[in-house]
């Protein structure tokens, strides 16, 4: 998954190794996000198209095209990659027995970001005021929501604000969150401080294949946490970002050892798989 740096990690969503015998395949389908289909071993044959045309098979257990029409198609060999952009239809079939990596890279809907963000931001809003009516008349139609009522709300709700740093800080939450399946595994036996310390030194450490380290203007996050600020200052924290691991000789001078024992404590940061 390292050889796709070229694209942001925000961006990066998973990586999925397919097994197929002769003729197997998921049907013609589309998907919602980028995706670079990496031949493994054997072949699969490939045939894609832009059609607008996305009704699916009504009843079947997979969102399968009720209609395809493919208008280009390949066969991939090891090694072989085809790149598909969200919503583009494809078909793959195994020719022979082979397997197949799929590597997709998240193209969030203007939908998704609403709800999410909604959801981030109701955690964060403290809005006064209390409904009131002083001046209430005796109403004449129980049933009915007058209009001053609604406007009162209005006014109310007219409170909710945000700005760009919220947007910047949701951002930063939202795209390192993990998956909801997924959960981190602290040590079972941690090593002391300095034992710690001596086995990075020796061999470097590297971030949890499931964690996500993301940077922005302001701030680091880890895994939906935003890390305190002083930590852009730690260009260790910094490389271990970009680089997902730490050498040992940068292991060996880093300028804030408590806090990379502290990922490692919580089963996001692990020293060399040499070192253990």
């Amino acid at each position: 998954m390292r050889c796709f740096n070229f694209i942001p990690q925000a961006r990066l969503d998973d990586l999925m190794v397919s097994y197929a015998t002769d003729g197997g395949g998921v049907g013609p389908h589309f998907d919602n996000y980028d995706v670079f289909l990496l031949q493994g071993t054997g072949q699969r044959r490939w045939r894609i198209s832009d059609q607008q045309d996305r009704r699916f098979v009504e009843d079947a257990p997979l969102r399968i095209l009720a209609d395809f029409q493919p208008t280009e198609e390949w066969v991939l060999e090891p090694g072989d990659m085809l790149y598909l952009p969200p919503h583009w239809a494809h078909d793959g079939v195994a020719v022979g027995e082979c397997t197949t990596y799929s590597i997709g890279f998240r193209a969030p809907t203007a939908q998704e970001l609403a709800e999410g963000f909604l959801d981030w931001l109701q955690q964060r809003i403290a809005l006064e005021g209390i409904y009131s009516d002083p001046d209430l008349q005796p109403a004449t139609e129980p049933a009915r929501i007058e209009a001053g009522m609604i406007e009162q709300i209005a006014r109310m709700l007219e409170q909710i604000r945000w700005n760009k740093d919220m947007v910047a800080d949701f951002v930063g939450s939202y795209l390192s969150e993990p998956k909801a399946h997924v959960f981190f595994d602290p040590p079972d036996s941690p090593m002391s401080p300095k034992r710690f310390a001596e086995a990075i030194a020796k061999n470097g450490c590297r971030l949890d294949p499931r964690a996500q380290l993301l940077v922005s203007a302001n701030a680091l996050y880890l895994n939906g946490e935003r890390v305190d600020e002083s930590a852009l200052e730690d260009r260790d924290l910094l490389a271990l970002a970009n680089n997902r691991s730490l050498p040992a000789e940068r292991c060996k001078n880093a300028t804030n050892p408590e806090g990379l024992y502290e990922l490692y404590l919580d089963g996001f940061l692990h020293p060399d798989a040499r070192s253990q």
